[in-house]
């Protein structure tokens, strides 16, 4: 059997791997995960396609890695309902509530109103003290905003990982928030043209 040809955007696993992993110990690397909330929006925008989704997202190559390479994944099919419109526009809103949650907050330790807290969110609901990750002294407000984001990335992560676990390596694309929301531009243009 003929082995499949790797291409640069097929390590970019590594490069999610070392977001979380920078996050982990310096919450300051939790900025870089701008980077792939708008990278995304841009390619479909502008190019009116998924291909961050389908080509050069680093979490669906990492869950590759995890579910093919390692063997950690089950290779079921998902449910149908995961992949449903209700639900996936309905977590898309759920995701989105918490991002503009977290927002709000950032705001408010910019103005004073609200002290840092220097936990992350899991699951949007376990507040995990995270002190260790904050060894550089930068702006309360931008400290916020690292620790809001890195909790939605990792909370995404982990709920990744056991869809991986559960079913196919990339079950949590279906789902994803940015696949939806970058969907729905692409559907956008596609109407816009016609």
């Amino acid at each position: 059997m003929k082995p499949h040809r790797r291409y640069w955007y097929d390590y970019l696993w590594i490069v999610s791997a070392a977001y979380f992993t920078l996050g982990f110990f310096n919450i300051v690397f939790a900025w870089l995960g701008v980077v792939a909330f708008v990278v995304p929006l841009l390619m479909a925008i502008f190019g009116g396609n998924k291909g961050y989704c389908n080509k050069y997202c680093g979490r669906g190559h990492l869950f590759l890695q995890i579910g093919n390479t390692l063997g950690c994944s089950r290779g079921k099919a998902a449910p149908r309902w995961l992949s449903s419109p209700w639900f996936r526009y309905g977590f898309l809103v759920f995701f989105m509530s918490f991002f503009v949650q977290m927002l709000i907050i950032t705001v408010l330790v910019a103005q004073g109103a609200q002290s840092l807290s220097q936990t992350v969110k899991l699951l949007w609901t376990f507040r995990v003290p995270w002190h260790w990750a904050y060894p550089t002294p930068i702006e309360p407000w931008q400290a916020q905003f690292a620790f809001g984001l890195y909790g939605i990335m990792l909370t995404s992560l982990i709920l990744g990982i056991v869809l991986t676990v559960l079913y196919r390596p990339r079950t949590w694309c279906v789902c994803c928030p940015m696949g939806v929301m970058t969907q729905m531009i692409c559907r956008l243009k596609a109407k816009k043209v016609k």
